[in-house]
C-alpha cells in the first residue's frame, strides 16, 4: 500500500554535486518522519539526515554542512541534495519513513525504499 521509490542516484567526481530524490505512494499524510539512510558493504545502515512533520531536520556530524534534506508536499517527494562530495560517501543511500518516532537509527522506520546507489570517484 504505502511505496517509497528512490531515484537520482550515480555516480559523481569528489568535489561534486548528486541530489537523490524519494517518491511517495499510498497513505503517506501520517508520516511523522522521513529520512536518508546509506549503508556501506559489511556496515549497519546509518542515518545521514531525517525531517520530522513540523518542518525540524537532523544531519549526521558526517554531512553535516555539505547534504540538505527538503520535501516537497505538493509532489510528495523527498529530496537530499548532496554537495562537496567525497569518496567515503559512496554507498546505496536509502529512503524511509515513520508514523510515530524520528530518531537517527533504522530500527525507528518502518517503511523503506529500495535504494539508489550513490558512488563518488577521485
Amino acid at each position: 500500500q504505502v511505496q517509497l521509490v528512490e531515484s537520482g542516484g550515480g555516480s559523481v567526481q569528489a568535489g561534486g554535486s548528486l541530489r537523490v530524490s524519494c517518491t511517495a505512494s499510498g497513505y503517506t499524510d501520517s508520516f511523522f518522519c522521513m529520512g536518508w539512510f546509506r549503508q556501506f558493504p559489511g556496515k549497519e545502515r546509518e542515518a545521514v539526515a531525517y525531517v520530522d512533520t513540523y518542518g525540524g531536520t537532523t544531519y549526521a556530524d558526517s554531512v553535516k554542512g555539505r547534504f540538505t534534506i527538503s520535501k516537497d508536499s505538493g509532489k510528495n517527494t523527498l529530496y537530499l541534495q548532496m554537495d562537496n562530495l567525497k569518496p567515503e560517501d559512496a554507498a546505496m543511500y536509502y529512503c524511509a519513513a515513520d508514523r510515530s518516532y524520528c530518531i537517527g537509527h533504522h530500527s525507528f522506520y518502518t517503511y523503506w525504499g529500495q535504494g539508489t546507489q550513490v558512488t563518488v570517484s577521485s
